[in-house]
């Protein structure tokens, strides 16, 4: 009843109101998407921006209405009332753009839903109505799942895949939609009378199979016809079954493994209101064909020969074929995937192609990737044709593995990184179906006598399709190759969880996905990827509070090697999704989870109060820095975080604030020399950590930073650190007045370095400062070097969250007007709208171009400079240590 008084009210308003001119309300999102048909929480937040030439509005108040008719929501608001008035936030007294359904009914399961947004200027003068926006459930309730989990009749030690098929029937009357949800463990290929029923590869995405499920919403619609129809699917592995133990982390022992399987359901709402429901049950049929095995570290094995003609369509005979079997699910949770699917982001051609008589055939990609190959291929029935991939080259041309096939014990039928086929004598076009792999170069090698040419095969790189949302260029090419190449090892690395690399591993480790957070972010939308995973940690956890080093894990990882700078991911991730999104749901998520892991590490604790195993500044050069000491301090910021978890959700964080502080003296007390200003044992990484994780006494940042780069200077101005130094230098430097220094160090192209990479010819980033170009242990695909990118955003460019107001609701501008840097252009597609901060030098001036969205504000920051801005353009002049506004 609330809901209709402030209706009201607000409609009274609406009448004595006029029109705000040239003001829009745009970029309307339910759960951070544009018109989802998945959305399975019962409290689906909204987000909306506004689009204005009117620079000085801000919005004052908002009513949200909710409503299943369409029609209804066009009426003036005065008069949305009834039953299809689902619900009204009434009016909401606030600048932020952004709400939550809190409505005492219950959201109905597979039903669309429509929204708009009624707002107020912050003079209340003026109304702004969005258009009418939508989303769909999905299934909110699992117990309302009518399919069953079903498979074939064959043991989980079986190779060839289950393949499935259910012919139904549907009314001779026009569909208005249809929907088909549907999970799978691990993955399932899925058509409709012979066509994808999505663009999604290696779908759903990857959990602890035991604790949650993911299931994916295909709007199918326009592949039924009327009569019969047919559904047919083929199951793949992935890491819910490794049948060999053909890496080291033991996926094959896995507690949930068995016979691939899957469940779904078909919804068809035809036009006249009438509701058919097709379900996975034992009705169906399978048999096996030519998916001869899939493993997801070696590849898939694929017989041309054995292909069934037809299979897929409705007319084909399968009385042969046996019935499925109803199978128990993995686990009694099932999760609507909202995070986008793998997707193929685009084709890859060959640079070049090298043959080794007619049966050997090289292909240089010409860029690091994800994904497998395609490729074009005619040969005598029965030749073996195996697609091995990797990222170097033997001095004879030949495909180099040995860097990254280390863990990878071989069988005599599956290879590392290798797709096998076997042809039928016809012209054949083939693709895997089942795995992905990381490499520039591919080799080709038949048993017999096969002609291909440089057009025979393609790249198809695909990962987690995140949007991207940021942009920065420079003057420096080097800096421009560095940012392009972080970016393509980010997305290499996003397979529905963030990877380590693509090849060697597929596993999620920790501190290679809180490390690369930041750059994450900034470049790419990635807030429901990582909520994702956000569950992935909570299930990961054990009964005694430990997380493991890969998440998901089966049960490897758990060990006290792994330690508490890995284990932060825990509290950084749901921390930047609040700085990033202003969205305090990631930390209401884990906070039993972080709550229950502090207590296991307060049990492990020595005299000093502190734990002290783990790794550190992993893949350091040659200093290494004290793991006590790292630990120590990440300890530290793992309780100070969950005091501010605490104030931010309403909890109590005195103990972890009391926790804090004590850590925080004994660090002081044990690692830092007041007459030096040094910490630890001295090394690049171990004075810059304490400076980021605000541990430095405040009369001492200045002199421990000073020294930072006094020893840089003596190393040469040459770095000397891992992981975590990669992450927290040149950040420190800049911060601290040394931004020239740190720029200097950016652009070094001797080892070590990131632009010593680039002048070896990378595309993306190494695991290691030192390259290999032998078989030695070592990835050339790694994410966690990768924050310069973000360095880039915000010491550069100088876009800069505020703490006090997340979600850029308020930025700063911080630029560094850095010595050899001509201009900067950058842009931020925030949650809050589109953000730019550019500047180019011209002599002894710096003008500054700066965008700040409808709606928010910015602080300028140069020096001891400080400017505060409203929305719109502003071209600002920096010269002789002043600045002037031209706007």
């Amino acid at each position: 009843m609330k809901g209709y008084i402030y209706s009201g009210v607000l409609g009274l308003f609406i009448l004595c109101a006029c029109k705000a001119g040239n003001v829009e309300i745009s970029d309307m999102k339910c759960e951070y998407t544009s018109h989802p048909i998945c959305v399975d929480s019962p409290q689906p937040r909204f987000h909306w921006n506004y689009h204005s030439d009117n620079v000085d509005f801000k919005q004052g108040s908002y009513c949200l209405y909710l409503s299943t008719d369409k029609d209804c929501l066009y009426l003036p608001s005065r008069k949305i009332a009834g039953d299809s008035l689902v619900w009204s936030s009434g009016v909401v007294e606030s600048d932020l753009s952004a709400s939550k359904y809190t409505g005492m009914k219950k959201l109905e399961s597979c039903t669309k839903y429509y929204w708009k947004v009624v707002a107020t200027d912050k003079n209340g003068a003026n109304m702004i109505e969005s258009p009418i926006d939508s989303f769909e459930t999905a299934k909110i309730y699992p117990e309302k799942w009518t399919g069953e989990w079903i498979t074939d009749s064959y043991d989980k030690d079986y190779l060839p895949s289950p393949m499935l098929r259910k012919v139904f029937q549907t009314r001779d009357a026009s569909i208005q939609k249809a929907r088909l949800y549907v999970s799978a463990a691990a993955y399932c290929k899925m058509n409709i009378n012979g066509e994808p029923a999505s663009s999604a590869v290696l779908n759903p995405g990857f959990t602890h199979y035991d604790k949650r499920n993911l299931y994916s919403v295909c709007d199918v619609s326009g592949l039924l016809k009327p009569g019969n129809n047919v559904i047919s699917a083929v199951l793949g592995n992935g890491f819910y079954n490794e049948i060999f133990p053909l890496g080291v982390w033991e996926f094959e022992k896995a507690r949930w493994r068995n016979r691939a399987r899957m469940i779904c359901e078909l919804h068809i709402l035809y036009a006249d209101g009438v509701r058919q429901v097709v379900d996975s049950d034992s009705s169906w049929k399978t048999s096996t064909g030519p998916y001869l095995q899939n493993n997801i570290c070696g590849g898939d094995t694929y017989d041309k020969q054995r292909e069934i003609v037809g299979w897929e369509k409705e007319d084909f005979d399968d009385a042969s074929w046996k019935q499925a079997v109803c199978v128990s699910g993995p686990s009694s949770v099932m999760s609507a995937q909202i995070m986008p699917a793998i997707e193929i982001d685009r084709e890859v051609l060959p640079i070049s192609m090298k043959n080794y008589g007619d049966s050997v055939y090289v292909y240089d990609m010409g860029i690091n990737m994800a994904g497998y190959c395609q490729l074009s291929i005619k040969g005598e029935s029965g030749t073996k044709v195996a697609v091995r991939h990797g990222e170097l080259l033997k001095p004879d041309g030949r495909l180099e593995t040995g860097n990254i096939d280390i863990y990878f014990s071989k069988r005599p039928d599956i290879d590392f990184q290798t797709d096998l086929y076997i042809l039928d004598g016809k012209d054949n076009v083939l693709v895997p179906a089942f795995n992905y792999h990381g490499f520039q170069y591919v080799e080709v090698k038949a048993d017999r006598p096969v002609h291909l040419t440089k057009e025979s095969l393609k790249g198809l790189f695909f990962h987690t399709a995140v949007k991207p949302v940021g942009k920065f260029s420079c003057s420096n090419s080097l800096l421009n190759d560095l940012w392009e190449a972080t970016n393509q090892s980010y997305l290499c690395n996003l397979m529905s969880i963030p990877t380590d690399c693509p090849q060697r591993e597929k596993n999620g480790w920790t501190a290679d996905a809180h490390v690369s957070m930041d750059l994450g972010l900034l470049n790419f939308d990635g807030i429901t990827f990582y909520e994702k995973w956000i569950n992935d940690i909570i299930d990961n956890q054990t009964e005694d509070g430990r997380i493991s080093g890969i998440i998901p894990s089966s049960g490897w990882g758990y060990e006290d090697w792994i330690g508490p700078v890995w284990d932060a991911a825990l509290f950084i991730v749901p921390m930047n999704l609040y700085r990033y999104y202003g969205d305090k749901k990631g930390i209401e998520m884990v906070w039993n989870t972080c709550q229950k892991y502090l207590h296991y590490l307060s049990s492990r604790e020595n005299d000093e109060g502190t734990v002290t195993f783990g790794i550190g500044d992993w893949c350091f050069y040659e200093a290494q820095t004290q793991t006590d000491f790292t630990t120590t301090c990440y300890y530290y910021m793992e309780n100070e975080y969950m005091a501010k978890f605490a104030d931010l959700i309403g909890k109590d964080g005195t103990i972890y604030n009391l926790k804090a502080e004590k850590l925080k003296s004994l660090i002081n007390a044990k690692y830092f020399n007041k007459d030096s200003c040094i910490y630890a044992n001295g090394t690049q990484a171990a004075q810059s950590i304490p400076l980021y994780l605000d541990i430095v006494p405040e009369e001492y940042t200045q002199k421990v930073a000073d020294k930072l780069s006094r020893i840089l200077a003596q190393n040469n101005n040459t770095l000397d650190l891992g992981m975590l130094g990669s992450k927290t230098v040149l950040r420190m430097l800049a911060k601290y007045g040394h931004a020239n220094q740190a720029y200097e160090l950016a652009i070094n192209e001797d080892m070590p370095s990131w632009g010593y990479w680039m002048k070896q010819g990378l595309t993306t980033l190494s695991e290691k400062w030192k390259i290999f170009n032998s078989s030695k242990d070592q990835s050339l695909n790694h994410i966690f070097m990768g924050d310069i990118s973000a360095w880039m955003y915000n010491i550069l460019a100088g876009i800069n969250y505020d703490e006090q107001h997340p979600g850029f609701k308020h930025f700063f501008i911080q630029p560094h007007f850095v010595n050899g840097l001509d201009w900067v252009d950058a842009e931020y597609n925030s949650i809050n709208g589109l953000i730019k901060s550019s500047w180019k030098r011209n002599g002894n001036e710096i003008t500054l171009n700066v965008i700040v969205p409808v709606n928010t504000t910015a602080t300028i920051k140069i020096g001891s400079i400080s400017k505060e801005l409203n929305a719109g353009n502003h071209m600002l002049t920096f010269a002789n240590n002043k600045l002037f506004d031209k706007s």
